[in-house]
């Protein structure tokens, strides 16, 4: 009984990655500099059903620079509370309507900062993410999945336009490295 000899090389590459389920089924859409704020970049995760899914970008500050979450809150004003959103039947009943610049959240740090998460898109909102209420280092350690913010359903009609004034990846890293190029140069 003879055995092959292994390949070193064979034995060197990598195995062909399984896309993540976000990757398989979502198209990922950027909004860089929201509401003119360097680098606080959003990332919308858009389903081909066209329900959107709110989450962080990577070069946002507070998954950047080490920043400790303090808490998060849907509470936008005295009188508008993201989790006293009830959405209910078929046609979406009670649902809030968004616009582009909506709040949805504020995040607030250790180090005194504080962040307010935008929309990015017009649509009803169906449910937010209570676990990071709970739980806020989920939104640091899985931002594209158990840590997204919000969903989000655009109107039928708007749902081809939505994507009008946001990034696709290659845009949105483009946008990146233009940024690290520019610090770089201003050091």
């Amino acid at each position: 009984m003879t055995t092959e000899p292994k390949d070193p090389v064979a034995d060197l590459a990598p195995e062909p990655a399984v896309p993540s389920l976000v990757d398989r089924y979502f198209t990922r859409w950027y909004k860089a500099d929201v509401k003119g704020k360097p680098c606080e970049d959003h990332c919308i995760l858009q389903h081909s059903n066209r329900i959107c899914v709110i989450t962080l970008a990577g070069s946002h500050p507070v998954l950047q620079s080490g920043k400790t979450i303090k808490s998060i809150s849907y509470q936008i004003s005295t009188n508008c509370s993201r989790l006293q959103n009830k959405v209910s039947g078929k046609f979406k009943r009670g649902a809030q309507f968004l616009t582009e610049l909506a709040p949805l959240c504020k995040i607030y740090c250790s180090d005194g900062e504080e962040y307010t998460i935008s929309s990015c898109v017009r649509g009803r909102l169906m449910e937010v993410n209570e676990n990071i209420l709970h739980k806020p280092s989920i939104l640091q350690e899985k931002p594209s999945t158990e840590g997204y913010i919000a969903v989000v359903l655009p109107k039928f009609e708007e749902s081809k336009s939505i994507t009008e004034g946001l990034l696709t990846q290659k845009e949105y890293e483009e946008v990146v490295v233009k940024r690290l190029r520019a610090t770089t140069a201003a050091s």
